[in-house]
């Protein structure tokens, strides 16, 4: 996620916390929070123990600032607040308030609203059967198999199709990631069909549901954000909808895309952000229940290890039963494939298990990942979160392997810094621990590796290998800031250099959007609010660097059809991935053993040449063919190999039953 967004301003006052007394706090639990509607009545349950009364306020509008209707609630079980009201209540427009001490607090969506209205400033009673598009409930997951068999394609909705060259109808919406066949003014595809082109397996959706920093009441003026800034956890963002008003709108045309990425064999990952909301003391957890969604400092304040003035208590058990019921809710109601947790290492390790654990009961095929760290400290120790050094303690949840990310391409924290790709040749211990995908091996000199001196993974599915993705520059950018005096071939040959290590290492490969065409934002590191003319994907560089994207396409359905570069333990890569010792400095190749993972190449010999000059390799014993080349060579070697500067080969030895295997060119075609 982004550390600097700018927070919203604190707009109300609850008092200092007192952290000690939610202990006390009864825990409800009870599976009817929030809204539940038939036609014959509709609920209405709210948990805040602190209250002395609660109220329902029924609006005819989401744009209404006066209630039409005010009603108490009745007292409940467990610090609970309860309402029934007959007959059919579908359309009305409802907010919840609290009195605490004396004081109103101010009315706000109970945190589980699933449908709201402009700005997320009220929720809808609504059916949820008339959110389903023609042919939902057909709607299934796309057959998967082991995590290591996904790679993941990192997207942000709006800027897929919001510049001019997706030839996109619905830019910037849901609906645009529905419209099939569609193509830049060059007449490459775009958008979808581009996806389903290149083979990833999962689209993974930067925040979608419903965030704070777009002003959904002018939908036409310039408007950006990321979306890591919760507002409404549980209901789609209004601005990728052609109507924020509109919550049913909002919720079929998300179903819609779901459906669309389903129906060309794509898993969507949904990237949530539980460790903050937005508004601190304005936030609804506070207005029900002053401070005890939050962790706070001991001398009562807002903890802050999200950098982003406020860190949840996932620790606290309805804090713990909120995150749970939400992503069971988008599981089964939106059928995702997978989830984001960012900045995951704010959240206990039990929640985590307990979530993950929860999830597999509705789809064991799902995929879910995390980043392992904080942005700042936490009141919780070290012990207990979901850090990436415990990812072993955690029930088969990945953690974003950040020694490869910087080892490839350079600290993200100093733009200067060089890496592998880039010629940085003392770099290459970094590189091996990711190829492993952090697990142990024998071969690799851990106090030489830039952050973790140990292994930290038992298996490479605990593992997510990446070079980029939103945060930070863009690995394009990042190589023309540290490498300045480089040509754009140079760079584009350190480019490929860097795809080529993340789609052949271990564990579970991960793409930023646009990679395959270079993309850049013109220099902007952190472009979390920066206008579209920094982060729409401009398709006709599909066009322009048509070369790169075959390449990856190669890449890809190298690392799908050979089983080699999928391990899913870690003994298998301790065994069957061994390191070549005599290398040239700046220099990394190795071996799989093909034929010990049924794959169709008994043995895969892999070279990456980080360093500034041509390097002639010796080569294993044997007559071994080219897989794929980056610079398109193709044939057969047996003692030698010359590898150009910044340069990548994969070759193989046939098996005995199968032959020569044609090899795959990077070439135009």
């Amino acid at each position: 996620m982004n550390f600097l967004f700018m927070l919203l301003p604190f707009l109300f006052t609850i008092g200092t916390p007192n952290p000690s007394g939610y202990d006390q706090y009864p825990v409800y639990t009870g599976p009817d929070l929030g809204l539940h509607y038939t036609p014959a009545a509709s609920t209405f349950r709210i948990w805040s123990p602190p209250a002395t009364t609660a109220q329902l306020l029924l609006y005819h509008s989401c744009n209404d600032s006066t209630a039409y209707k005010t009603i108490d609630m009745q007292k409940g079980p467990s610090g609970t607040w309860y309402i029934r009201l007959d007959g059919d209540q579908r359309g009305a427009w409802y907010n919840f308030r609290v009195n605490i001490d004396g004081h109103w607090n101010h009315a706000v969506p109970d945190p589980y609203a699933k449908a709201v209205g402009t700005n997320g400033q009220k929720a809808l009673v609504f059916d949820p059967k008339s959110t389903d598009p023609a042919g939902w409930t057909k709607d299934k997951h796309p057959a998967r198999h082991r995590p290591t068999d996904a790679i993941i394609y990192e997207l942000h909705i709006r800027d897929a199709s919001i510049d001019p060259s997706s030839g996109i109808k619905y830019k910037g919406r849901f609906l645009g990631l529905t419209e099939e066949d569609t193509h830049s003014p060059e007449g490459l595809s775009t958008g979808l069909s581009h996806l389903k082109e290149m083979g990833v397996t999962h689209i993974h959706l930067l925040p979608f549901f419903d965030y704070s920093s777009i002003n959904e009441s002018r939908p036409d003026s310039p408007q950006y954000n990321w979306g890591y800034d919760p507002l409404n956890y549980n209901a789609p963002e209004g601005s990728y909808s052609t109507d924020a008003g509109d919550g049913i709108k909002r919720i079929k045309e998300l179903k819609q895309m779901i459906a669309a990425f389903h129906r060309n064999g794509l898993g969507v990952i949904m990237d949530v952000v539980y460790n903050h909301t937005s508004l601190t003391e304005a936030s609804a957890f506070n207005q029900l229940v002053p401070g005890y969604y939050y962790r706070h400092t001991s001398d009562g304040r807002y903890s802050n290890a999200t950098a982003c003035g406020n860190e949840t208590a996932s620790q606290r058990p309805m804090m713990r039963k909120f995150m749970l019921e939400s992503v069971l809710y988008w599981a089964k109601e939106y059928h995702i494939d997978g989830f984001r947790f960012d900045l995951m290492g704010v959240h206990d390790i039990t929640t985590m298990n307990e979530i993950a654990d929860a999830l597999r009961q509705v789809n064991p095929g799902i995929l879910l990942y995390g980043e392992g760290w904080t942005a700042g400290d936490s009141p919780l120790p070290d012990s207990l979160r979901a850090l990436k050094k415990n990812v072993s303690r955690l029930h088969d949840i990945a953690v974003f392997g950040d020694e490869l990310r910087d080892g490839i391409k350079g600290s993200v924290f100093d733009i200067h810094d060089k890496g592998f790709a880039s010629g940085k040749i003392d770099a290459a211990e970094s590189i091996k621990f990711g190829i492993a995908a952090a697990c142990p091996h024998p071969q690799i000199a851990y106090d030489k590796v830039n952050y973790s001196k140990a292994p930290y993974a038992w298996s490479p599915d605990e593992v997510i290998a990446y070079c980029e993705c939103h945060d930070n520059n863009t690995l394009w950018d990042k190589l023309a800031l540290s490498y300045p005096n480089a040509s754009e071939d140079t760079r584009k040959q350190m480019h490929m250099l860097a795809l080529t290590i993340v789609l052949t290492s271990q564990g579970i490969p991960f793409l930023h959007a646009g990679t395959e065409f270079l993309r850049t934002k013109k220099g902007v590191e952190n472009s979390y609010n920066s206008p579209d003319s920094i982060n729409a994907i401009d398709w006709h560089r599909k066009h322009q660097y048509q070369d790169v994207v075959r390449y990856t396409k190669s890449l890809i359905h190298l690392r799908k059809t050979h089983p080699a570069f999928r391990m899913y333990t870690g003994a298998q890569i301790a065994e069957h991935l061994r390191f070549d010792q005599q290398t040239p400095a700046g220099v990394i190749a190795y071996t799989l053993n093909g034929a010990a993972m049924q794959d169709s190449w008994e043995k895969i010999w892999i070279a990456f040449n980080g360093s500034e000059t041509a390097q002639q390799l010796q080569l294993p014993a044997g007559t071994w063919y080219t897989g794929l080349a980056m610079d398109g060579a193709t044939g057969t070697h047996t003692d030698s190999i010359r590898l150009p500067a910044h340069n990548a080969v994969i070759l193989y030895k046939a098996s005995n039953n199968t032959g020569s295997i044609r090899s795959t060119s990077s070439r135009p075609r």
